[in-house]
């Protein structure tokens, strides 16, 4: 599956995606520096959010719509969050337009059809299902008809739940499907990371899986490579101090920087499942042990082990044939130094 010209996997390092969410602060400038700080932190691509409060939830402060349960926006309702952190439509296309400027890929989450049909008029390359969305069947039907990839988020979903989602793209012809390990708890802690659901979830659906994470730092990302993450996104804030809705668990320019770094060089240090020596290995071997001659021995003399002794460098007879040489004679003079060859044993 090709995304933003890339093919996700087969030899290529994880996407790096910085989410922008909510980090805006309802400024267009803050957007557009935060879009230029992501692609200078080495991001790949930004990600949008594209709904507003009345498209999501419904103005109301009954207990139902208040947020509780120990996230760091307890007793606010869900409409009062929705309106002071949703990117406005009108500021869509300047987005798009400065991340195509920068050189990276640019796309949005979208929470109903007006939305979809909103980020198709824009020319989305690809549409991304929430974690709190995935529950929605009739409206992953309707993203994955566009036939555009698909990023399904399972930060809340049961195995059924994502079996029934990625069943709702094929349904509509739509098999270009990236599953995202995500733990939807803001921050999540590293306890609850469980990046070893990368390999459960691409064994168990035999989709190309990536990493949607809320822990603080860089341990979980670099290490969702080694469980074959092809997609890695992470929130992104140009600085925390700014406050905002998604602040807290989202990166600043420079530890982005930092954890692209290092999910690259992990992504080189994986290597190949196929076992073989390197280039820089083979040459190595010429410091390994081999036999080597250690006294002067005269033509017809017996090879012993104190004239012949397993040493390094690596030029001559491999050591396995120590006990085939001890006991036999010398085919010619050999002096100290000779590394040992079978045209010298008689």
């Amino acid at each position: 599956m090709r995304i933003f010209g890339r093919e996700l996997g087969d030899g290529n390092p994880p996407l790096l995606v910085a989410e922008i969410s909510a980090n805006h602060l309802g400024d267009l400038n803050l957007a557009l520096r935060t879009i230029r700080a992501a692609a200078k932190a080495g991001a790949d691509a930004v990600k949008l959010q594209t709904y507003t409060a009345d498209t999501l939830t419904i103005d109301s402060r009954k207990e139902d719509f208040l947020i509780k349960g120990g996230t760091i926006w307890d007793g606010r309702s869900l409409y009062e969050l929705y309106r002071e952190a949703f990117t406005p439509w009108e500021w869509h296309a300047r987005l798009f337009e400065e991340a195509k400027e920068l050189g990276i890929g640019c796309f949005s989450t979208a929470f109903d059809r007006t939305a979809v049909d909103f980020l198709e008029e824009l020319g989305t390359p690809l549409h991304k299902v929430a974690s709190f969305e995935i529950t929605d069947v009739p409206l992953i039907e309707y993203m994955a008809s566009k036939g555009k990839p698909m990023i399904l988020s399972t930060g809340i979903a049961t195995l059924s739940e994502i079996e029934e989602a990625i069943g709702a793209c094929r349904r509509v012809g739509n098999g270009q499907v990236v599953l995202l390990k995500c733990v939807s708890a803001y921050p999540t802690p590293l306890e609850e990371a469980n990046v070893r659901h990368i390999a459960t979830l691409r064994e168990t659906f035999g989709l190309p899986v990536g990493l949607s994470d809320h822990t603080l730092g860089q341990v979980v990302p670099v290490l969702s490579v080694a469980y074959g993450a092809v997609l890695i996104e992470k929130h992104f804030v140009l600085d925390r101090s700014l406050g905002g809705p998604d602040a807290d668990f989202s990166m600043e320019p420079d530890e982005f920087a930092a954890m692209a770094r290092a999910v690259r060089e992990a992504f080189k240090a994986l290597g190949e499942r196929r076992y073989g020596l390197t280039e820089r290995q083979m040459r190595s071997r010429s410091f390994a042990r081999s036999l080597y001659v250690v006294k002067d021995v005269r033509a017809g003399e017996f090879f012993t082990e104190e004239n012949v002794r397993s040493i390094r460098p690596g030029y001559g007879l491999h050591p396995r044939f120590l006990p085939l040489v001890l006991g036999r004679r010398a085919r010619v003079d050999v002096e100290a130094g000779t590394p040992l060859s079978w045209d010298l044993v008689c």
